[in-house]
């Protein structure tokens, strides 16, 4: 009976060690608290009134177009688009009847250029070294509202029917529209750095396609088909791939390692998306499949620190990108310098990043 003390002692000491373990493997998982949903404003309504409103556009915060720059090339065929920026690195579908011909240059210079009907109709850009002249990226807010006049509407007449977009205060602190010539200019303001993070530029039927305000119309809505039968798979690859991409570039742009892509976790992420719509349950706990931890173990994804993003009813992969970004947690996780790997799921606007630390060798 000597050795009974020594081995209960041992004992003890295992079952505080799994304790402890069990401690840290529950705290060592991050989430975006805060509900990031529905950036897309409720159904546009109709409102007669804007007939004798939107005649013509003077009262529009407006710029004049820039004559060199990425802005340029709106309007173009894309003879010169390929002439200034060469081949794509690919070509993903859009949801808004363009595709996105993608130039990944390098984590400074990394731009999204939406073609229809052989034409550039709209383009997203992000990196210090993107050309978006007269502004720059990383520029400090200040000066971007000491030459840009913000206001709270945006009219305009397309096709015979009369819009106005109505900015909230938030809007046009962080997502503020201009109209620059006969195009319009969505600038996303790091709200944390209060610097200028990224930029899109937009035709009118493009705006309009991605309402991405409260809308007021009369006449014939220009008509949006999201996710249409048949190219939903596509379109949510091709969100999860920039999704990955502008990660990077945000976490570069912090001084932070980029993340490699792990299809294990992408495929934890995108049964989470599915389960979110299909459950119409918004929420990093699943009814069916529990919690990170349970669905990372059930995908058999071995980690030291998990982390989750989630959010719904973004337009698109820049727009839910920046909205991360802009809100604390979300941010936190996004550029938390642990992680080594991600993996993306996408799937009818409903977004998921999932975040690890690779076990490594001590």
């Amino acid at each position: 009976m000597r050795g009974g003390k020594p081995l209960r002692a041992l004992i003890r000491i295992l079952v505080l060690i799994a304790a402890v373990l069990a401690v840290v493997f529950y705290l060592n998982l991050s989430f975006g608290e805060e509900i990031l949903v529905n950036e897309h404003p409720d159904t546009p309504q109709e409102d007669k009134t804007l007939v004798e409103e939107t005649k013509d556009e003077t009262d529009n915060p407006q710029i004049e177009a820039p004559t060199t720059g990425l802005a340029t090339l709106i309007g173009k065929e894309i003879s010169l688009l390929e002439e200034r920026l060469g081949k794509p690195s690919r070509v993903d579908e859009s949801a808004y009847g363009y595709e996105w011909w993608i130039y990944k240059k390098s984590f400074q210079e990394y731009i999204q250029v939406g073609v229809r009907n052989e034409k550039v109709v709209t383009l997203y850009a992000i990196g210090n070294d993107v050309d978006i002249t007269p502004f720059k990226l990383g520029q400090p807010v200040e000066e971007i509202y000491a030459s840009v006049p913000i206001g709270p509407y945006i009219s305009l007449m397309y096709d015979g029917s009369s819009y106005r977009f109505e900015l909230t205060e938030n809007d046009m602190n962080t997502r503020p529209l201009v109209q620059m010539g006969d195009f319009y200019a969505q600038f996303y303001i790091d709200k944390f750095d209060g610097t200028l993070s990224s930029v899109r530029f937009m035709d009118a039927e493009t705006l309009i396609k991605l309402q991405p305000y409260e809308l007021a119309y009369v006449g014939e809505l220009v008509e949006v088909k999201p996710w249409e039968k048949g190219s939903e798979t596509e379109i949510a690859n091709g969100n999860a791939e920039q999704i990955f991409d502008i990660s990077n570039v945000m976490r570069v742009r912090h001084q932070l390692n980029p993340l490699e892509k792990d299809e294990m976790v992408a495929e934890v992420a995108l049964a989470h998306s599915i389960d979110m719509y299909e459950s119409d349950d918004f929420s990093h706990t699943s009814k069916t499949s529990g919690e990170l931890s349970d669905r990372l173990e059930a995908g058999e994804v071995f980690y030291q620190l998990a982390g989750e993003n989630i959010a719904a009813n973004y337009a698109d992969a820049p727009a839910v990108m920046e909205g991360w970004l802009n809100s604390k947690g979300h941010r936190e996780t996004l550029l938390n310098g642990e992680f080594t790997h991600i993996g993306v799921g996408v799937y009818n606007l409903h977004y998921t990043q999932n975040f690890i630390q690779k076990w490594t060798e001590k």
